[in-house]
């Protein structure tokens, strides 16, 4: 059975890039400003660490985007590993540098930004097909982003006692059970 399918949606893959963009800058200032002693500390023994959520937050935007669109070699084999949430919390090990980290979320970010981009130029095989992949996964990806970005601000305000940067606006954005989500 062969289905046109319907190719003006009410959300774009601009739109949902631009809600990618937006997640990555609240996360940004959720943990920019914090000392690397901070972002390394850990409420206790059963619990990450703010730098743990921020690789994993990467870590999951590349397995998604690496198994659903390309396949592509790792970035950091060994922070893939270590930022998986299948490792059990006591064993997550050391975190690595502020720098490392942040240069992990940026490669990510690239990789996210530049197989989008080419299904959305239609650079690949099965576009129409992909398309419907990189609108779901987009969409996933923000939210995930939002879901550890949460637990990043009640760290951030309660343990750590920094002061929260505002939430995000936007028309796509709601929020349910006190997340940020993208309803797609």
């Amino acid at each position: 059975m062969s289905v046109t399918p319907d190719t003006t949606p009410n959300v774009t893959i601009e739109q949902l890039l631009d809600e990618y963009e937006r997640a990555l800058d609240h996360t940004a200032s959720l943990w920019h400003d914090l000392t690397a002693d901070q972002v390394h500390w850990r409420p206790d023994k059963e619990s990450s660490a703010i730098g743990w959520h921020l690789g994993h937050q990467a870590a999951v935007a590349h397995f998604m985007i690496r198994n659903l669109t390309a396949a592509e070699p790792s970035i950091d084999g060994e922070l893939d590993a270590l930022m998986d949430s299948a490792t059990p919390e006591p064993e997550r090990g050391m975190l690595p540098a502020l720098d490392r980290l942040g240069s992990y979320r940026s490669a990510v970010a690239d990789r996210v930004r530049f197989r989008i981009g080419n299904i959305a130029s239609g650079d690949v095989g099965a576009p129409i097909q992909l398309d419907v992949i990189a609108r779901t996964l987009l969409v996933a990806i923000v939210n995930h982003e939002y879901q550890h970005a949460q637990w990043i601000r009640e760290v951030r305000e309660r343990d750590l006692g920094r002061p929260l940067p505002p939430r995000p606006t936007s028309p796509l954005l709601t929020e349910l059970d006190g997340y940020c989500v993208l309803t797609g």
